[in-house]
């Protein structure tokens, strides 16, 4: 029976991810700011959903979750670091007070929950990292910059977890969902900046004003995401990074693409950096 820790799971993906792995047997420690929410939210599963309180900026907080998630299971199989918020706006236009804010949470308090975790699977010898990130963490968009930023951040971290912790049996896949029919668009989870600066109006303010269009109409359902989530826990040999949805499929193949393409363009110029006696290659 396998033991999940699951952060922001009071709604969007982190319930729906609590609520099949609960259906499917599993035991489920399901954090949030605010723990009723996901007790009435899951309720009629008796002792095996454990409903914790969690702010994930709080570390000594995050400490206490995992002591209470080890003191009811005895184990953590899967972590989900789920919790995120977003803010919309163009860079300039993002105050400090708003970028760190969205750092704090996306980043730092990933790190903070995965730091109180991993001592429990590394006792084990076992366990699964899930680090939810996004399209943005692969392809930024004007009007999010810094939340892409957050998320290229959880994906340069994964990646070197991934090689950190494999030999101690752990696996770390980051997931990377598209435009799904969660809250995030909903002013619960996106902050949007109230500075607007004219000269972004064609780029960043043009995405400020779709976002209302596209609330709740996004192409991916959340339900069949959670399902492939968990999936990615049972798989023997899991990917360092999964994409979700066929928009963030496109996405990353197209900029996969641009990539390649551009590093080829432009090689000429790394390799006349190179000192005179290196090897010239082609």
């Amino acid at each position: 029976m396998t033991v999940w820790f699951i952060t922001g799971a009071s709604r969007g993906f982190g319930l729906e991810i609590a609520r099949q792995a609960l259906e499917r047997g599993d035991r489920v420690v399901a954090t949030a700011r605010r723990p009723r929410d996901i007790e009435e939210a899951l309720a009629g599963h008796g002792d095996r959903l454990l409903a914790v309180p969690l702010d994930v900026t709080d570390e000594e907080q995050a400490a206490a979750a995992v002591r209470a998630a080890t003191d009811a299971f005895g184990a953590i199989d899967v972590l989900v670091n789920n919790a995120g918020r977003g803010v919309l706006g163009a860079v300039e236009e993002t105050s400090d007070a708003a970028a760190r804010g969205v750092f704090d949470t996306n980043v730092f308090g990933l790190l903070n929950v995965t730091r109180a975790v991993l001592p429990v699977m590394r006792e084990q010898r076992s366990g699964r990292v899930l680090n939810l990130s996004s399209i943005g963490g692969f392809r930024a968009a004007a009007g999010f910059g810094v939340y892409c930023s957050t998320k290229f951040a959880v994906e340069g971290l994964s990646e070197a977890l991934h090689d950190e912790v494999a030999p101690l049996g752990i696996k770390v896949t980051v997931v990377e969902p598209g435009y799904f029919r969660t809250d995030f668009l909903d002013g619960s989870s996106l902050h949007v900046e109230e500075r607007v600066i004219p000269d972004y109006e064609g780029s960043a303010g043009a995405v400020r004003g779709a976002v209302p269009g596209l609330n709740h109409a996004q192409p991916g359902d959340p339900v069949k995401g959670a399902t492939a989530i968990l999936e990615l826990a049972d798989a023997a040999e899991p990917p360092l990074r999964a994409q979700l949805g066929s928009d963030c499929a496109d996405a990353m193949r197209q900029k996969v693409a641009d990539l390649a393409a551009e590093a080829e363009a432009w090689r000429h110029l790394a390799l006349s950096t190179d000192h005179d006696d290196v090897a010239v290659r082609g």
